[in-house]
């Protein structure tokens, strides 16, 4: 009798060991569990923790709650500009009610990378090239909302939606280098042109200052002329400037003018209005030697003395004596 009792209970807490097994169930903190009895869905979503269910008549389903990282294939497209371009992207989304999620669709990742899939192709095609490479914070709000409308329905939420990369074709990226490498031109060309400006009103003021000061235009030659000789050339190549020369010129005592000869006759009549020589102007003889002075006056005097065109000497006329004198002696 003993052992009849002993065997029952032995083999009630095996059944009851192998039910308790069957029907036992653990849903992590990241997972809720969605139970079918018989076929249809209870309303209550197990939560994280120990549960049961019935064996046999339930059946539990765990669904993940993260977030979900998905890349999404990169997709040929034609841009509004008819560009050909590859972009691929990447989408994040979780799971918010995972009683929809399990029910309303069969595979709710399938569904959602087609649905970005298709959307990415849509978007593309609705933007330009300069969009697609500057503008992606805008591309990203829309495919997200694009993609988060029919999700919303499955029970996903759509998180983020990143466009990660737009391969463009080879030809394509050599037009956008020349017109980058011209747009730099352009602006280098600017920038010199402005310092252009800028260095000739420097200049400008300094040859307001220097032509003040001779002197100043002198000690920049010299300056510079000490900045080409600490090279240590074989050749160096002085400019010698007019100014320098007209400084000279200031600096240079007037020569003194020659007296003119006693025996020169003097002239006879006024000269008439025509080409005569005159002296050289007082600038000219400041700036000539003594010898060439001399020179020039013999000149002018010369000149002076020569009766013009058309003109004749004035002679003395002979004296008449009386009339037939010479005739007796004859």
């Amino acid at each position: 009798m003993v052992e009849e009792l002993v065997t029952a209970g032995l083999a009630a807490a095996s059944v009851g060991a192998v039910y308790l097994a069957a029907a036992s169930r653990v849903v992590k903190q990241y997972e809720r569990g969605v139970v079918f009895r018989l076929g249809r869905l209870k309303s209550s979503v197990r939560g994280p923790g120990f549960t049961m269910i019935v064996p046999l008549i339930d059946r539990l389903s765990k669904v993940n709650m993260q977030i979900v990282t998905m890349p999404v294939p990169a997709q040929d497209g034609i841009t509004r500009d008819n560009v050909t371009v590859r972009v691929d992207a990447v989408i994040y989304f979780k799971v918010v009610d995972a009683a929809e999620a399990v029910v309303q669709v069969e595979d709710y990742r399938f569904a959602v990378s087609q649905m970005a899939q298709t959307s990415l192709r849509s978007i593309i095609g609705k933007s330009d090239l300069d969009e697609l490479l500057s503008n992606r914070e805008k591309l990203n709000q829309g495919l997200e909302l694009m993609i988060d409308s029919p999700a919303i329905g499955w029970g996903v939420q759509i998180d983020r939606v990143e466009i990660k990369d737009v391969s463009l074709p080879e030809t394509m990226k050599r037009s956008m280098a020349r017109q980058a490498e011209a747009d730099r031109e352009r602006r280098a060309r600017i920038i010199n042109a402005d310092a252009e400006l800028q260095a000739s009103k420097k200049l400008a003021e300094a040859a307001a200052v220097m032509s003040d000061q001779p002197a100043a235009l002198q000690l920049r030659l010299l300056q510079t002329v000490v900045a080409v000789a600490a090279e240590k050339n074989s050749t160096l190549v002085l400019p010698f400037p007019v100014e320098l020369l007209r400084f000279l010129e200031r600096a240079t005592p007037p020569p003194q003018q020659l007296p003119a000869p006693a025996s020169a006759p003097a002239p006879a009549s006024a000269p008439a209005p025509g080409p005569a020589a005159t002296s050289p102007p007082e600038s000219v003889a400041e700036s000539v030697p003594e010898s060439v002075a001399a020179v020039l006056s013999e000149f002018a005097r010369a000149q002076t003395s020569t009766p013009a065109p058309g003109q004749e000497t004035a002679s003395p006329k002979p004296e008449s004596g009386p009339v037939g004198a010479n005739t007796g002696q004859d």
